[in-house]
């Protein structure tokens, strides 16, 4: 276990921000969380848990403990993969596609760990981490217990699960579990996933093939956050009643959706940011990537504050010229 007092997270945010915490926990092991667990119950300092920073805003230091999960290891058994919270995400989709084991190539290159894609319900392209998960394993805090979880019990929802709310900094996350295929059913039918596949003349991609393609769409329109601090798509895509959507859509031809259901549809929030004029633009240190709409984009020294400030201005300008709230992916802190 590593115990650390004062400690930077900048290295633990992509947005490459500085802040620091009084006291930095980070286990390795099931044994290593029951630790933590103790410590935090009997510590009186406000407590977060916090995966590969690819999700968080740090707007300010944080006067307590910050968590964070280390635990590694991959387990296949048949068509199911049981990783460690702490894990890198794209790691398991890419050792995933090497076992023939398929269904996660299209979240390939989403930033974050395991325990994240838990917590998140992490998705692209049509592809969500619950689509994929079966149980999750955690010890909860105030017991130190290890408790496990079905798909059922987390509650998952649009970038959603019971950890964002009732459950919140409540469980340390150990493990995760993914069912998979041993047959390849590629799903192409969302964004530029063909046009990408035909354009490079493949008409019948291999997973690892569909994989490369999610990767360069995904690299085309994402900054690294090495080079240019950002967590990613920064604003869920909202989803609209039948109504609302065809009133929209008789204003703004082509307008960019789609359908959840008979009576819903969802429209990118990225387009309606674009539509306010807002791609490429900055207010002080923080701005819009000029490729993509949807991600704010730390130009260089920018605070947290400085990106909340472009965060709810977007947001303002969007709720006047639409009419629809668009609301932050990404836990501001």
């Amino acid at each position: 276990m590593r115990d650390i007092a004062n400690y930077s997270l900048k290295e633990h945010n992509t947005f490459g921000i500085e802040a620091r915490c009084s006291r930095f926990l980070e286990y390795s092991t099931v044994e290593e969380a029951k630790g933590v667990a103790a410590i935090l119950r009997e510590a009186a300092d406000p407590y977060i848990i916090i995966g590969g920073g690819s999700n968080l805003l740090l707007t300010s230091d944080f006067e307590g403990i910050v968590v964070h999960s280390a635990l590694m290891g991959v387990d296949i058994d048949g068509c199911r993969m049981t990783c460690g919270s702490g894990m890198e995400w794209d790691r398991v989709v890419a050792l995933a596609v090497e076992q023939g084991l398929y269904g996660a190539e299209n979240l390939s290159l989403i930033p974050g760990d395991v325990g994240a894609s838990a917590v998140q319900n992490i998705g692209a392209y049509g592809v969500e981490a619950k689509d994929l998960i079966v149980e999750v394993e955690a010890v909860e805090i105030t017991t130190g217990q290890l408790r496990t979880f079905s798909n059922a019990d987390c509650q998952y929802g649009y970038r959603d699960s019971r950890f964002k709310h009732d459950w919140k900094n409540l469980f340390l996350m150990t493990h995760v579990t993914y069912a998979l295929q041993s047959t390849f059913e590629p799903k192409l039918d969302y964004g530029n996933i063909r046009a990408e596949l035909e354009r490079k003349g493949i008409s019948n991609p291999t997973a690892a093939q569909l994989r490369a393609v999610i990767i360069d769409i995904r690299n085309a329109k994402l900054p690294d956050p090495k080079v240019m601090g950002n967590a990613g798509s920064f604003f869920m895509n909202p989803v609209v009643n039948r109504e609302k959507y065809e009133s929209l859509a008789a204003q703004y031809e082509g307008m960019p959706h789609y359908t959840i259901d008979s009576g819903h549809e969802k429209i990118p929030a990225g387009w309606m940011i674009e539509q306010c004029g807002w791609k490429g633009r900055s207010l002080g240190r923080a701005g819009v990537h000029d490729k993509q709409a949807l991600v704010l984009v730390n130009r260089g020294g920018a605070t947290g504050a400085e990106v909340v400030t472009l965060c709810e201005t977007i947001r303002k300008d969007v709720r006047e010229k639409f009419g629809i709230d668009i609301h932050p992916e990404v836990n501001i802190i």
